[in-house]
């Protein structure tokens, strides 16, 4: 009798340990499941308008010019600031106007060791004539918005990444000369491609041999207020997924008055040539407004493009939106 209540009794205790172990198990595959909040950092839309303004101080940056050299050098050494892997690469060129010069590509990378990268671009040149403007015409521009705009949030971001590395490797590329394209009242012969000759050069020559990314995003005229971004044609054609997956971000947080789910016409753009030649699915955030003859904003181009027209709430909608997609990588 006394090995029978013995045994009933291990019994009971072996029934109690299964069922609480199986409770256990339950619970940490429960916690299992449970997705990680990831807790990004928040854009500084201050900062990034002073970028802005900084390479604004400078004047017009065209290339070969003076203001274009120091602006040049102070870029180098900014993304310094934040990362030690900067690259300057230079490339001799020839304008539509038969003129020669070295361009100058300026490159930051975030996590070298990262072979899951992604590419973020924009151009810091600026146009060297006012051709849609009424007045000065032949004079150059200060390109706050097309030009400048997009290289301030990505000196934030870089800022950004040496505070908090993100999972993956990031790479901000700098294009130079996008913005010296031939003009359509031109007295020069006309010539191919005359635009976006910084990312033609690196897209044909990486900083680094066989390099790739997951994906590109390329940001010009990011900065002007109330700024409209639709899904631009060759970002459509090239890299959709990406496309939405940004929009999608920018809505989710709040940004859908900036974030059009609406198409635009195809946009001859630095993303173009990555895309084409490169071949890294790049796409394409740039303002467009359907109710202006060019497409773009009434400033386009002209002298107007100064500090007056840079918002920081249109600056803060692009660069939380990139640091939500880049931190959840």
């Amino acid at each position: 009798m006394k090995n029978i209540n013995h045994i009933v009794i291990l019994t009971i205790i072996l029934f109690l340990f299964s069922c609480k172990s199986e409770k256990t198990t339950g619970v940490v595959e429960k916690v299992k499941k449970q997705k990680v909040k990831v807790v990004t950092p928040k854009f500084n839309s201050d900062s990034a308008y002073h970028y802005v303004k900084k390479q604004v101080d400078f004047g017009p940056r065209v290339i070969s010019t003076r203001s274009w050299a120091k602006c040049a050098l102070w870029l180098e050494k900014k993304l310094l600031d934040y990362t030690p892997n900067v690259i300057v690469q230079e490339a001799n060129t020839t304008t539509y106007d038969q003129k020669s010069h070295v361009l100058k590509n300026i490159v930051a990378s975030f996590n070298l060791e990262k072979k899951n990268r992604i590419a973020l671009f924009a151009h810091w040149d600026s146009r060297h004539i006012a051709d849609h403007d009424t007045i000065n015409q032949s004079d150059p521009i200060l390109g706050a918005n097309d030009g400048g705009s997009g290289v301030g949030v990505l000196i934030e971001l870089a800022r950004q990444f040496n505070i908090k590395e993100p999972k993956i490797g990031v790479d901000i590329i700098l294009f130079d000369a996008e913005d010296y394209g031939q003009p359509e009242n031109s007295r020069y012969p006309y010539m191919e491609d005359s635009w976006c000759l910084g990312s033609q050069h690196w897209s044909k020559n990486t900083h680094t041999p066989y390099y790739t990314a997951k994906y590109g995003i390329l940001l010009d005229m990011v900065a002007g207020k109330n700024a409209t971004f639709y899904l631009e044609g060759y970002s459509t054609m090239f890299a959709s997924s990406i496309l939405q997956k940004v929009w999608k971000t920018g809505h989710n947080l709040g940004f859908g008055r900036h974030f059009i789910f609406e198409e635009s016409p195809k946009i001859t753009d630095d993303h173009f040539y990555v895309n084409t030649i490169a071949k890294i699915p790049t796409i394409d955030i740039i303002e467009y407004d359907p109710n202006t003859k060019n497409g773009f904003n009434k400033y386009w181009h002209t002298h107007r493009d100064d500090m007056n027209n840079i918002d920081k709430n249109t600056l803060n909608a692009v660069g939380q939106t990139l640091i939500d997609i880049i931190y959840k990588e």
